[in-house]
């Protein structure tokens, strides 16, 4: 992406934070008042969809990769896992961090799931702007600081990068599906790329300088040898079975940070980034909006003919810039969306946000589109990094609607 198009792109975000309580800390928080569990059933429960907190019969078990463990999971990959999420946020070398992650079968019974604060990530000046009464709270399908599943495992290990102007937990609905499929995902704040800072050259307030590259090692790192708050993760990742993701500037990333430690599968979202290839790596997708007024799709077909093989292009009918989060879906009690919201707050930045917002209400409606981007994510994943042996995932993937294209050369 270019540097002028990513300076741009801050404003439409810049009323969107990552996990926090109300404090506006970034620490993840229980829900006092919910009105589901975060799986579009709108029950508050155990997330099977019966609202009864009785998460039922524990699974059948497969063989993973290399004599790991996981319960069985749906044959769809679309299709939700059987674990309950948990969630912790960590602070990893000075990295804000979220992890989701395979939890404990039946920990989360009366527990409350988390929500978000969309506030932390603003500059501290804007913070205070934007009240209670109006501060969209996504819910999340995921229960705070649960105990991993040790009935399981090691779990590969899914890094996220998010995009200019975003945030950790930007891609929610994705990095969770993932978890519920028995992947321990991570992803951070980054300096010099998140909201905050980012805000903060449109505001003509101090920021940070970024290095994405090192954020990656430094995390990758303390997974490798997990102590402190991450002591809870010992024993249960294989570090030799990473994929890394990331959307827009993000996207740019994981197709570069492809040759870091461990990483066979690189998922460039909304990015015109060719996969650097190495030795290591067993699988890229690159995925595309075909109306992403920001970075082209011609820009992420690109991408994909310069990228090694194996690899599989995903392009989607209708769909922004910003199809592969949640921000177009985030709005509050009044029905007003996060621009609206700013505009009416007075937020730094926020009246030159109108024309960039990528979120036309014509764009493939987010019930279709969801369920394609988790299906050939997660697809893509379990096939490399669990060692999946169910029949082809993409079989008939290319007739579904909103598919716009599909292509491999494996």
């Amino acid at each position: 992406m270019a540097r002028l198009p990513c300076l741009l792109f801050v404003v439409p975000l810049l009323t969107l934070a990552g996990c926090a309580n109300n404090s506006g800390d970034g620490e993840t928080t229980n829900a006092s008042e919910t009105s589901g569990d975060g799986d579009g059933d709108g029950d508050p429960g155990d997330g099977d969809g019966d609202g009864d907190g009785d998460p039922g019969p524990t699974p059948a078990q497969v063989e993973g990769c290399d004599g790991a463990s996981f319960y069985e999971v749906p044959a769809d990959p679309a299709a939700r896992g059987p674990w309950a999420v948990g969630a912790k946020t960590v602070v990893v070398d000075g990295l804000t961090t979220e992890i989701w992650y395979p939890a404990k079968w039946g920990s989360e019974a009366a527990v409350e799931p988390v929500t978000y604060d969309i506030r932390y990530a603003l500059p501290e000046s804007e913070q205070a702007k934007i009240t209670d009464e109006k501060n969209p709270l996504p819910l999340c399908d995921c229960y705070p600081e649960l105990p991993i599943d040790a009935d399981n495992g090691p779990f590969p290990v899914v890094v996220f990068i998010h995009g200019t102007a975003s945030w950790r937990s930007q891609s929610l609905t994705q990095v969770t599906h993932w978890a519920s499929r028995g992947f321990v995902v991570v992803s951070s704040d980054h300096p010099g790329l998140w909201l905050r800072d980012t805000l903060a050259l449109v505001c003509q307030q101090p920021g940070a300088s970024q290095d994405l590259s090192g954020d990656t090692d430094a995390v990758l790192g303390a997974l490798a040898s997990p102590s402190g708050e991450l002591a809870f993760l010992a024993g249960r990742l294989d570090m030799s079975r990473v994929g890394i993701a990331g959307h827009s500037a993000g996207g740019n990333a994981a197709a570069n940070q492809a040759n870091k430690p461990g990483v066979r599968v690189s998922i460039p979202m909304a990015s015109g980034q060719a996969v650097n290839g190495t030795p290591a790596l067993e699988s890229s997708l690159l995925l595309g909006g075909l109306a992403d007024g920001v970075v082209s799709y011609s820009n992420t077909q690109s991408g994909y003919e310069g990228s090694p093989t194996p690899k599989r292009l995903v392009g989607i009918e209708n769909a922004g810039h910003l199809v592969f989060s949640d921000i177009c879906e985030l709005t509050n009690a009044d029905g007003q969306d996060i621009l609206e919201v700013a505009v009416e707050a007075g937020v730094c930045g926020a009246e030159l946000a109108g024309f960039l917002f990528d979120c036309n209400p014509e764009f493939i409606d987010a019930a279709l589109s969801i369920p394609l981007v988790n299906h050939a994510t997660t697809a893509v994943l379990e096939q490399v990094l669990k060692c999946s042996q169910t029949p082809d995932p993409f079989a008939g993937f290319a007739d579904r609607p909103g598919v716009a294209e599909y292509q491999q050369d494996l």
